[in-house]
């Protein structure tokens, strides 16, 4: 598992696969998420403006991340 580290309230699911160098471009990101290929706290989910929060865990392309606040 890897820590992600955001200093906003939340990250769009697809903006956090690119910040976390899963994907090349949003369009990438976009595609892979709508394909069913990305799971958020376990569930597969298909909203690539999804809200991810600290506290939530993503899974994809074989890597799990977890998202927390900056100390």
């Amino acid at each position: 598992m890897r820590d992600v580290t955001i200093t906003t309230e939340f990250i769009k699911l697809q903006d956090l696969l690119k910040f976390a160098g899963l994907t090349e471009t949003g369009g990438e990101a976009k595609e892979r998420i709508q394909a069913g290929e990305a799971l958020v706290n376990g569930q597969v989910c298909l909203q690539r403006g999804k809200k991810i929060r600290p506290g939530d865990t993503v899974a994809f392309a074989g890597e799990t991340l977890s998202v927390r606040y900056a100390d």
